[in-house]
């Protein structure tokens, strides 16, 4: 239940209190305080937020008038000698935050300290020896029940899927563009924290349940040895995945920026995000800047599992996202398949080996992905086959130019006319047209189009000299389709309701029956674009399979789950839509 609040207000996570929804307040204290009970397991009866916990200014204080943004205690009485965590949320810089938190704890009991702003982070811990106070930076806090000693000694079933990995990849990017030594550029430490990903990857993928992982930073290692662990286990990782992986792919960041993100990430499970960590990791590092002028935005991962839910896939289809990115929609639905498999493991009692091997199986033989921008295609090829241990269908081509200019490789795995799901979310747009006529006269939708009131029909006339690829990739995504095939596809709205785009949508309805039209909040895609965007569904059908009227299953999502700055919101419309339609579906007798 959401509950409401007066304008300028928000709920605190911890004391449900309303305050002030100032942006230190969103940005920095609710985030924190969620990820102390979500990520770090501390109960929240031992936290404290509303009325704030104070601390004195200097030792000869009578009174305490330093308010603490999150204090965190050992138990739910909440006493003074029991305080163990300050979080300081000032919208300071780094070192004016560290000095300020460094006061807070030299004159309280607390041992650790955490400054976050929204955009960075850091860890203190509190050393007391002989009458003096000294302070370190450590990788993270514990989390609840460890020691501080312990951070980093975890074993692999110890480590907890997280929600939402975008303030750690925000903190990591900050840090990293302020602090690393060689590298400042984002797409290069883009690659950076990628490579590293891939490291806790496949640590988490062959480490056994009680064993320690590999994957770690300890509180009193030297930061050459956290780095000289990672580049082994990187050596692992090409080793494993030499299809994907060069030998001049490299770890290249200096020994403390290492350290930094491997304890930043160390806690969770990355495999069982809930979102695609690696589009967060893209949109956080590289953004609108590096990507918009291409028409590539990532795709919600609410967005993404509402299309392959209403796709439904199961493992004999095979599936092709011919625009994939950094492979988000191929991994939903590869997951998705997954889960169908383990129920059907449970009801014929198959080990977990039969499993296992019917879900590689599916990975390596029934998932592809095509993308023109090399390094993305090559980050979609790598998560994919770390993810499903076998050899990607994932390539480096544009979908858009004739097949047989495509690679060797390509030709032989990827066929027009042989897909049954494909889901896909196209570049578009006008400053990105697609030029040359031996591309464009593959297609009809290339050429232009007049309505002919005599025979009230739409007649194909010239070659056009240019088309938007949006246009291009609904025909190109249909012929890739089988008979039978369904596709999900993300369209601006133009599509649905310019005049002008009138010959689109009557040659759909000539080659497809539209299943649903789901349209999508404008913040859908903000803050990279305002695009205003919808969800087409529909089923390839020959002309004469075609009803000459059916019912389509209209959705409109007033709230997405993010607002404007993209920052998160409860509200959320997107992720009932599947349902509704498989109600819809049952009530109307639909099936693909």
């Amino acid at each position: 239940m959401i509950e409401e609040t007066k304008t300028g207000y928000i709920i605190d996570y911890v004391s449900r209190q309303e305050v002030r929804a100032t942006p230190e307040e969103v940005d920095a204290i609710q985030v924190f305080s969620k990820q102390l009970v979500e990520d770090y397991n501390y109960p929240i009866e031992y936290i404290q937020t509303r009325p704030q916990f104070r601390v004195k200014v200097r030792p000869s204080d009578t009174k305490k008038e330093y308010p603490v943004d999150i204090a965190v205690f050992t138990n739910d009485k909440k006493q003074e000698d029991d305080i163990y965590i300050i979080v300081e949320c000032k919208k300071k810089n780094r070192k004016d935050g560290k000095s300020q938190l460094q006061d807070y704890l030299r004159f309280s009991k607390a041992s650790l300290g955490v400054w976050f702003n929204g955009e960075e982070r850091l860890f203190l811990r509190k050393i007391e020896k002989e009458g003096k106070i000294y302070f370190e930076e450590i990788p993270n806090i514990p989390k609840f029940g460890q020691r501080v000693e312990d951070v980093g000694k975890f074993r692999r079933k110890d480590l907890k899927p997280t929600h939402n990995l975008k303030a750690t990849f925000k903190a990591i990017r900050n840090h990293l563009a302020a602090n690393t030594v060689g590298a400042t550029r984002d797409e290069v430490l883009a690659q950076q924290l990628i490579n590293l990903i891939f490291c806790k990857i496949y640590d988490e993928r062959f480490t056994e349940p009680n064993d320690i992982v590999t994957f770690r930073a300890g509180i009193d290692e030297e930061s050459k040895d956290i780095k000289n662990r990672i580049l082994g286990l990187f050596d692992l990782v090409k080793r494993k995945y030499k299809e994907v992986l060069d030998d001049n792919d490299s770890i290249t960041l200096d020994p403390n920026s290492v350290a930094y993100v491997v304890g930043e990430l160390q806690n969770y499970c990355i495999i069982e995000a809930q979102r695609d960590i690696i589009a967060d990791a893209f949109e956080t590092f590289i953004g609108h800047a590096l990507k918009g002028e291409q028409g590539q935005f990532f795709t919600p991962r609410n967005v993404v599992k509402m299309m392959v839910d209403i796709l439904d896939p199961d493992r004999e289809d095979l599936i092709i996202d011919p625009a994939c990115g950094s492979g988000g929609f191929l991994v939903e639905a590869m997951r998705h398949v997954w889960r169908k498999i383990d129920l059907e493991g449970e009801r014929f009692n198959w080990n977990v080996s039969n499993i296992n091997e019917e879900k590689m199986e599916f990975a390596v033989n029934n998932i592809r992905g095509i993308d023109k921008d090399y390094f993305l295609s090559k980050v979609a090829k790598a998560y994919m086959t770390i993810l499903g241990d076998g050899k990607s269908g994932i390539f480096s081509e544009d979908s858009l130019d004739k097949p047989e200019n495509w690679g060797t490789l390509t030709r032989t795995k990827i066929h027009l006319g042989e897909f049954s799901v494909l889901l896909t979310n196209p570049p578009f747009g006008s400053k990105i047209p697609v030029h040359g006529e031996e591309k464009l006269k593959q297609y009809e939708l290339g050429h232009k189009w007049r309505f002919e009131k005599k025979t009230d029909k739409w007649q194909k006339e010239k070659l056009k000299d240019q088309e938007a690829p949006q246009t291009l990739f609904i025909e190109r995504s249909l012929q890739f389709l089988k008979e039978g095939g369904r596709m999900a596809i993300v369209l601006p709205d133009g599509i649905f309701g310019n005049e002008s785009a009138e010959y689109i949508r009557n040659w759909l309805l000539e080659k497809a029956r539209i299943v649903c039209i789901i349209d999508l909040p404008l913040e859908t895609f903000l803050p990279n674009t305002g695009t205003k965007t919808s969800v087409l569904i529909l089923q390839k059908l020959s002309k004469n399979k075609i009803p000459d009227d059916y019912p389509i299953f209209m959705a409109v999502a007033e709230y997405c789950g993010h607002d404007r700055r993209g920052k998160e919101i409860e509200k959320d419309d997107v992720v009932d839509i599947a349902e509704e339609f498989k109600k819809w579906a049952i009530e109307n007798n639909f099936k693909y």
